[in-house]
């Protein structure tokens, strides 16, 4: 569905875009992940026609980026874009004249999008007595109101509370079951997890590697991590150190990169002596990866970079 290939971009002297290349298939969900600062909005734009590419090439559907693209693309962008004084139907109403639809054809579109996130019966309320999970809904209605085969999510759930973020999940998901292929951008590894098939991590322009989560697991060299509070810090570093646990941060989280699956049985007895509040085992994270790779801590082998990437 979308095939970007060779992307670069400056502006001015900065480069903040180096040589992308992504293949998204029909009906995926894919990840764009990274810092503020990193690229995913400047994709975003020349993905939209927004801004121009100083190299590469775009194709969405097997059509080159251009005009004929613009109807394939639906956008939820990361501030909702809407009327507040307006109704839900009017606001679709407004953007569905915006992309050609006209009559009985656009009534019935509208009434379908508003459907489709759960706001049928709220076509005459107005925009701006909804709550936030509502307008990000009316958000997608409209991103969906021309069939668009694309949908670009910037941000969705950003200040949802977690029954909101539920509601947009699902309605992610259900896009997904319906053909549409998305894009998705967000600070909230859990959603990139929950939602996404596969995940690409941006640093400084550049595409760093992306995969499912069991291939991006595999660049962190550990069975399993264990995190462990302990107000003798110093005495358990050194204990994990002598058992081949390396150490690493997460937050205040203190965290050992376990080589096997350990029980917690075994871990409270290879740590025996030393004062512990809480232990967990847990599988790597995406948390980890992502903390790893863009805090320059973890080196990506080449070959692995490639094979994920291409």
């Amino acid at each position: 569905m979308l095939k970007i290939q060779g992307l670069s971009k400056f502006f001015g002297d900065r480069q903040v875009l180096k040589d992308i290349n992504l293949h998204i298939p029909s009906g995926e969900i894919y990840g764009l992940l990274g810092r503020n600062g990193a690229g995913k909005t400047t994709i975003i734009n020349i993905i939209c026609n927004l801004i121009t590419p100083d190299s590469g090439a775009i194709t969405i559907d097997n059509q080159p980026l251009g005009a004929t693209t613009k109807s394939l693309i639906g956008i939820v962008p990361q501030e909702n874009l809407l009327y507040e004084s307006l109704t839900c139907a009017e606001n679709l109403d407004f953007f569905a004249t915006l992309y050609g639809l006209k009559g009985q054809q656009k009534q019935q579109k509208i009434q379908e999008c508003l459907e489709s996130v759960n706001l049928g019966d709220r076509s005459k309320s107005i925009v701006g007595t909804l709550s936030g999970g509502m307008k990000r809904r009316v958000n997608m209605a409209i991103a969906l109101v021309h069939s668009p085969k694309l949908v670009i999510l910037d941000e969705p759930t950003t200040g949802l509370d977690i029954e909101a973020r539920y509601q947009i999940w699902e309605l992610i998901n259900q896009l997904r079951y319906q053909g549409i292929t998305l894009l998705l951008t967000t600070h909230l590894l859990e959603e990139a997890e929950r939602l996404c098939q596969r995940i690409g991590i941006l640093k400084d322009g550049q595409l760093l590697i992306e995969g499912n989560l069991p291939e991006l697991r595999t660049v962190i060299p550990a069975a399993a991590i264990l995190i462990m509070h302990t107000p003798l810090e110093e005495m358990a570093i050194a204990r994990g150190q002598s058992l081949g646990f390396s150490h690493h941060r997460y937050g205040s989280d203190l965290a050992f990169w376990l080589p096997e699956q350990k029980s917690l049985q075994e871990i409270v007895s290879l740590f025996d002596g030393i004062a512990i509040d809480s232990v967990s085992v847990q599988p790597v994270r995406l948390e980890n990866i992502y903390v790893e790779l863009t805090r320059e801590r973890l080196e990506l082998p080449s070959a692995l970079s490639s094979s994920l990437i291409s």
